[in-house]
């Protein structure tokens, strides 16, 4: 009995882990019969096994042909078998995806984002007006709320004016406007003036006997 206990280190690695040792042995057994029809059997059992860890996709046409291919995986795809979907290939499985786009900007300001530099590039296209202006004001103060997050320091509007004009490339400058933001305890929580305390509700005494 001794004898046949088995370490993992002496084990094959496996290939997906999440399904564990039971499926990939199962996997590796039928990879060896000779029989054609019982491997069939053999593999179709084990995509029903396999979909019964996830009940809820086990239906899902989708969900089925990843079944498949895992399975072709966990045998290194040596695993003959008719499947009713193509059957993949190391080479097909070894192509990495392409690589996702990242934005490779560095914006000035890193502070306050990628976001607002791209509002601020828009909003500069606009034609003059009463929208216009409630936006540009909008992304002043949001501008202002990041800055004070980023630094707890008191700001001064013309700091974000001038943020704000270096980030439009001078296309939008309220230096001139004589604009007010609005307060630092209005924008950050946690400040002092930015929220009332809440009172405790009183007790009742109801039902209490006094001594």
């Amino acid at each position: 009995m001794i004898n046949n206990l088995e370490y993992n280190s002496e084990r094959n690695k496996l290939i997906i882990p999440e399904y564990g040792r039971h499926i990939q042995k199962m996997v590796e057994i039928t990879t060896e019969v000779e029989d054609d029809e019982k491997r069939n059997e053999m593999a179709h059992a084990i995509i029903k096994v396999m979909g019964n860890l996830s009940p809820h996709l086990r239906d899902v046409p989708e969900f089925q042909e990843q079944l498949w291919d895992q399975l072709f995986m966990m045998s290194d795809y040596k695993l003959e078998v008719d499947s009713p979907f193509p059957k993949p290939t190391a080479a097909e499985k070894a192509v990495k995806p392409d690589p996702l786009p990242y934005p490779e900007n560095n914006p000035k300001y890193r502070f306050y984002g990628n976001n607002i530099k791209k509002m601020i590039d828009a909003v500069s296209k606009w034609e003059d007006g009463p929208k216009k202006e409630g936006l540009i004001l909008t992304i002043a103060n949001h501008m202002k709320k990041s800055y004070l997050n980023w630094n707890k320091d008191v700001v001064e509007d013309n700091v974000i004016f001038k943020h704000l004009y270096d980030l439009s490339d001078g296309r939008i400058d309220l230096n001139p406007k004589d604009e007010d933001l609005r307060k630092a305890s209005n924008l950050v929580k946690g400040r002092k003036g930015g929220h009332h305390k809440r009172r405790r509700p009183k007790r009742h005494s109801r039902g209490r006997k006094r001594n």
